[in-house]
């Protein structure tokens, strides 16, 4: 199994990071997590396309997190050569309202290329799951999908994914505090993806708005502690806000390892990490 981070940014824009996104290639196929700004554009740099995914997951609907599905959509709609492929999108209640409400936006666009390619005679084809906690999705190959509700304050609901395979896994937390979801799906896995901040910059910003992020995100430590608690093997600190420059990096890995015995990895996009 592999895990690649195509997106390792936040809602801050930055020129070297895009948009929170994780693919994961199983024995199924290539599983989308969330997809942030850019992220067909890493698909690319990953060596995949849309049309080769076998699901979309949804850790929760902030906008960070889903902000470029119409293009992945989009993108796998106009690249099928014939239709009855929808893509399996994966996602907390709410998931199909949101795609409801994204095909109806891409609507115009849809009747453009519908009325120019004569072959081109479908819509874009979706299935939605709803999932959560303790719900598994059947990923092919073996590979699964066990859903964890956590705790993202006022986002409700928000989930975290661990995804198993061929004796290995992978726990795609998403935004999330500490929590007994949390601290179920990391038991014993191979590598814990989690979003960081750094609370004792952020607090140093003469901004509510953007101090109010501390009341439901994860510290460095808080994450380093949960992989600990957890028995991780590779803790991945992603989304990281603020991002660091490289000279800073070492500060964020000495912040975990004063907390994890583990691998403390700082993610950056098209990083892959193989288990």
């Amino acid at each position: 199994m592999d895990v690649v981070i195509l997106g390792s940014g936040s809602p801050l824009p930055d020129p070297e990071r895009a948009g929170p996104a994780t693919l994961v290639n199983t024995s199924g196929g290539p599983v989308l997590v969330d997809c942030g700004r850019g992220v067909v554009m890493r698909l690319a740099g990953a060596g995949t396309l849309p049309l080769l995914l076998t699901h979309q997951l949804f850790t929760h609907l902030h906008s960070d997190h889903v902000w470029a599905f119409n293009d992945v959509l989009t993108t796998r709609w106009v690249m099928q050569g014939a239709p009855g492929s929808p893509l399996p999108v994966v996602g907390p209640v709410g998931t199909a309202d949101f795609v409801e409400k994204t095909l109806a936006s891409m609507e115009h666009d849809i009747g453009y290329r519908l009325d120019h390619h004569e072959d081109l005679t479908w819509r874009p084809e979706v299935e939605v799951t709803e999932v959560s906690e303790g719900d598994v999705v059947e990923l092919g190959g073996g590979a699964t999908a066990t859903v964890a509700l956590v705790d993202h304050g006022v986002v409700k609901p928000a989930l975290s994914y661990r995804i198993d395979d061929a004796g290995s896994s992978a726990v795609l937390a998403g935004d999330t505090v500490p929590c007994e979801g949390l601290d179920r799906v990391c038991a014993g896995a191979d590598v814990y993806v989690q979003t960081v901040i750094r609370e004792d910059i952020v607090r140093t910003v003469p901004n509510q708005r953007f101090v109010d992020i501390c009341d439901y995100h994860s510290t460095v430590e808080q994450a380093a502690q949960t992989a600990q608690k957890a028995g991780v093997r590779t803790l991945v600190l992603n989304h990281m806000v603020p991002a660091p420059p490289p000279e800073a990096e070492p500060e964020w890995i000495a912040l975990a390892k004063a907390h994890f015995d583990g691998e403390v990895l700082i993610a950056t996009d098209l990083m892959t990490i193989s288990r």
